[in-house]
């Protein structure tokens, strides 16, 4: 049921999106939304599925800290 109601609201927002950026000839705002809505999607349906993903704030904690330069002084 959940998975059917995400592919529904994910249509609802093909919808909404697409017909607007084709009639303008926006093919390249198209691609990018096209590129966002389907990782958006993906994250969803795995997130519905218990996959367990990365948080993606580890990740970043690390790359700040060790690229600000006065880290030292933080810590």
């Amino acid at each position: 049921m959940k998975i059917f109601l995400l592919i529904v609201v994910f249509i609802a927002g093909v919808l909404i999106d697409v017909p607007g950026l084709i009639r303008k000839k926006y093919w390249r705002e198209l691609v990018v939304c096209s590129f966002i809505l389907l990782f958006a999607f993906i994250i969803s349906l795995l997130q519905i599925l218990g996959v367990k993903l990365p948080s993606p704030f580890v990740s970043i904690n690390n790359f700040l800290r060790d690229m600000v330069p006065f880290k030292n002084f933080l810590q």
